[in-house]
């Protein structure tokens, strides 16, 4: 037990300090003029997305280098990598791409690693804020070292909901977006677009919002870091479809145990 105790810690470890490399990154582009290209019709990359990822996943591979590596820009640039049972790091380098382009706070760089493809360690770092969130499989999650918890809202219209728009700009796909939301606004309190998937669940984590859900995002890169630290504050990870969150399928929500059903009901009607 205690060597399971000791590797999880190395991984946490490694984690933090690859995240804290690439925020130092992260935070000197922020205040600098940005190189953007489009990976879509809204969808951007920048030179600094590339360069966290490399740093990350070599930083990584010194400590680990029997571990499998996924990540963001190398999967838009080489094409998706399967996920198997071995140890793997999934990285997104910098969550929040357009919010870094804009100047708008709300980035992150987020690392989680799979072990039979469950998540088992999650690092995600706001260097803008200064705010690191982490969380290891059954040993809690935590903000800049404090505890976290997540909110203990009952009732949906006392929740604030998290969710996005998307990058996917055809008609079809707006519309049931927009409808949804348009729904929910007569559900609960209010609604906030913050544009990362990753700070979005640790949002849950911290009792900031009470729901978040996200239809079409980018890939496991988003959400693997996430999961950990949400569950590991007493929150609860699924699918709004269908009830079991499948880290290959791009859907999730996050909320307290005390709203998912309630929550899980009203999506429905919408679908």
């Amino acid at each position: 037990m205690a060597s399971h105790d000791n590797s999880q810690n190395e991984f946490l470890v490694a984690a933090i300090d690859a995240a804290k490399k690439a925020g130092e990154v992260i935070r000197k582009g922020f205040y600098q003029t940005k190189t953007v290209e489009h990976k879509g019709l809204v969808d951007l990359v920048t030179e600094t997305d590339k360069a966290c990822e490399d740093l990350v996943f070599n930083h990584l591979k010194q400590h680990f280098p029997d571990h499998k590596f996924i990540g963001e820009e190398t999967t838009a640039a080489y094409g998706a990598t399967e996920l198997t049972n071995e140890p793997t790091w999934i990285v997104d380098p910098l969550d929040g791409t357009t919010n870094f382009v804009h100047g708008f706070p709300f980035v992150c760089v987020s690392i989680g690693l799979t072990i039979k493809k469950v998540p088992v360690v999650g690092v995600v770092y706001n260097p803008i804020m200064d705010e690191l969130f982490t969380g290891v499989r059954g040993k809690g999650s935590f903000l800049n070292g404090n505890p976290l918890k997540v909110s203990s809202k009952d009732e949906l219209v006392k929740c604030l909901l998290a969710t996005e728009a998307g990058t996917t700009r055809d008609k079809l796909t707006i519309d049931a977006t927009t409808n949804r939301i348009n729904s929910f606004l007569f559900k609960v309190r209010s609604i906030r677009m913050s544009g990362s998937c990753a700070l979005n669940l640790c949002g849950i984590a911290s009792g900031r919002l009470d729901i978040m859900y996200e239809i079409g995002y980018g890939g496991p890169w988003d959400v693997a870091a996430g999961v950990v630290i949400v569950e590991e504050a007493g929150g609860v990870v699924y699918d709004p479809s269908s009830d079991k969150f499948d880290i290959s399928v791009t859907r999730v929500a996050a909320s307290n145990p005390l709203v998912q059903d309630a929550f899980i009901e009203a999506f429905k009607q919408e679908a």
